[in-house]
């Protein structure tokens, strides 16, 4: 068996390709659905085994198709035949690139298509270091497209509604084109291969049948990207697109030695509630079966697509879906006996940069709640949580607002919990205003022995990121040794809250003199003076508050750098740079410092200037006084 995934953005009819590949040939082609709108179906087409990868579109799916290609022999990516809309492939054509996979783009819904088709392709060249091909250019009637003529065979096939095309005579009027387009074909094949490239300068004309056989060398080795062209919706062009996939796509000894080995890996998975966690599995080596320890666990059962029928063990390269083995998940989709293998670095999840707090609408269902959410992160890998330092509530962190809608319904319909979800609070703090000394005595008298504590501070604040510093300079015993740790301790106890409600931070505070009493003095009692003396210091001196900045890593296509500039500003943010980067074509690492509290702001207003493709991750840089205009705008 041999599996593709056909991958692509929203609207571009990848859905529609693929039941419509797996029914060339199968009348009935099994299909089964898994966790955000992915499935899988199998078919046989010129009596081999075939499993299609139906993965989602959406730019929040993104963190779903790793697994689907690194269990995938070749992908199939669908984009509809428009210059403006290649774009929207760049973080498919970035995804595909990084993974080394063999690669066909399909120009789907060519008969509305109103751009020229070497547009389209140059267009989707600017993402794509490897260089593009067309192995087919359409045929023409005025402005319609009726068919396509193939470059390597020199076929014409005319295309009909709902039906195969049919061999025709390449019209008189495309011969001329129709060579130069060939001819720049097999100079773009010559270039892997030496006899190719003697038999053109020699001036002799190739057979078809040896243009087959570079052209499927160089997919394999992902040397070239081939680019056909139809209408899945009328069934044009895809007997052509699934022989080049016969023809052309290697097996799965190939994708073994792509992964560095392995027994399995994990293409889609699913939490449903008559089955529990399902994961769609390919086998990588002979003999997969039920009770087979595979990720250091034991198979549960091994089903057909149809969730039921059992299935005996399953032979290299075929798929299968596993029932009872919770231990398997899509973060580490590479299964090996014993453990996962680690998975490559195009492979690993990437940020979650939208975040809410998440917390149920019925407080026992607390713990409901955070084993539900570990479920779905196991077979999400897009997913994540964490805890607000401050509050300590909940913070869950997806790859979007529709992302977000999504793990809401699921957590009340599969399992049965309610959430409410609100705005993450910013992470404030304070800081000394100015250098102090602050005299302070602890007296209580109630009954039997009393409390006293006499200390004299001074603190002073510090430069950012310096943190908390403590020293004494206590002579002559006015406070015991034993005494200062607790002083210490009282004046860390003070910092959990300023005069304006925030932890503080980085202050230094000094004992410099003290007195105490033989039989009143304790530990306890200095651990209150050394908090109290602080704590009035602090409201006698004021404190500054500070907001958390974050250091923004932006990936964008280079045609919106420019946009990001004025953004940037907007937000308060500071622009550090841009440069091209190195590992995509086309993109742009663009990287600035912006208020943590901006960030969600910052998702927005990306999501419409780069019409979704855009990508950004954060990491705490440092924090800076909290100006007076951004307290009206983003209150606490």
């Amino acid at each position: 068996m041999r599996v593709v995934s056909v991958l692509g953005p929203s609207h571009t009819g990848k859905t529609t390709l693929s039941q419509a590949l797996a029914g060339l040939e199968t009348e009935r082609p099994q299909r089964s659905g898994f966790y955000g709108e992915a499935a899988v179906s199998r078919f046989q087409f010129m009596s081999e085994d075939w499993a299609i990868l139906d993965c989602p579109g959406g730019i929040q799916n993104l963190p779903l198709l790793p697994s689907a290609l690194a269990a995938s022999d070749a992908a199939v990516l669908c984009v509809t035949a428009e210059t403006d809309a290649a774009v929207l492939a760049a973080p498919y054509l970035r995804l595909l690139e990084a993974a080394g996979l063999p690669t066909f783009i399909f120009l789907n819904k060519i008969d509305a298509a109103t751009d020229r088709i070497s547009d389209v392709v140059a267009a989707l060249q600017a993402y794509c270091a490897h260089a593009i091909v067309l192995r087919q250019i359409p045929m023409m009637e005025g402005r319609r497209i009726v068919g396509a003529v193939d470059l390597i065979s020199e076929r014409a096939w005319e295309y009909h509604e709902g039906k195969r095309s049919s061999l025709v005579e390449i019209p008189a009027g495309m011969r001329e084109g129709e060579q130069k387009a060939r001819s720049e074909l097999l100079d773009h094949l010559a270039d892997f291969d030496d006899t190719l490239l003697e038999e053109l300068i020699e001036d002799k004309k190739p057979l078809a049948a040896e243009l087959y056989d570079v052209a499927t060398r160089v997919l394999q080795h992902h040397d070239l990207v081939p680019a056909l062209m139809g209408s899945a919706a009328h069934g044009n062009g895809l007997l052509r697109l699934m022989k080049s996939l016969r023809h052309e796509v290697p097996k799965v000894d190939a994708l073994r030695d792509r992964l560095g080995g392995g027994l399995a890996v994990g293409a889609f998975a699913d939490n449903a509630k008559h089955l529990g966690k399902t994961v769609l599995i390919r086998a990588l080596a002979d003999g997969m079966a039920a009770g087979q320890r595979l990720a250091g666990g034991s198979v549960g059962s091994l089903v057909d697509l149809d969730g039921k029928t059992p299935m005996g063990p399953v032979p290299a390269g075929s798929i299968a879906i596993t029932v009872k083995s919770d231990h398997l998940t899509l973060t580490s989709p590479i299964y090996g006996k014993d453990g996962t293998l680690a998975s490559p670095e195009w492979a690993a999840a990437p940020g979650a940069p939208y975040r809410s707090v998440i917390s149920p609408l019925n407080e026992r269902d607390e713990a409901r709640l955070s084993s539900a959410l570990g479920r779905l992160m196991e077979i999400d890998p897009g997913l994540s949580t964490r805890q607000d330092p401050q509050s300590g509530r909940m913070i869950l962190c997806c790859q979007g607002p529709l992302h977000l809608r999504k793990v809401i319904e699921l957590l009340d319909t599969l399992f049965g919990v309610k959430v409410e979800t609100g705005a993450v609070p910013r992470a404030l703090c304070e800081t000394l205003a100015r250098p102090i000394e602050k005299h302070h005595r602890h007296r209580k008298q109630s009954g039997g022995a009393g409390q006293f504590a006499d200390v004299l501070i001074e603190a002073a604040p510090l430069e950012r990121g310096a943190g908390f510093r403590f020293d004494e300079q206590v002579k002559g015993g006015a406070v015991p040794r034993n005494y200062i740790p607790s002083v210490e301790a009282g004046a860390r106890d003070a910092l959990a809250e300023g005069p304006h409600g925030h932890p503080v931070i980085d202050i230094a505070v000094t004992l410099k003199d003290g007195k105490h009493h033989s039989v009143d003095s304790s530990d306890f009692a200095f651990r209150t003076a050394g908090k109290n003396a602080l704590r009035e210091a602090m409201a006698e001196a004021g404190t500054r508050v500070l907001q958390p900045i974050s250091r923004i890593r932006i990936e964008v296509p280079s045609i919106y750098s420019g946009a990001l500039v004025p953004l940037i500003s907007g937000l308060h943010g500071q622009v550090l740079g841009f440069k091209g980067d190195s590992e995509a074509a086309g993109w742009d690492v663009f990287e600035a410092l912006l208020p943590e509290s901006a960030e969600q702001e910052l998702y927005q207003a990306l999501a419409s200037t780069t019409r979704g493709t855009a990508r950004f991750t954060s990491a705490f840089e440092r924090y800076e006084d909290l100006r007076e205009e951004q307290q009206v705008a983003n209150p606490a």
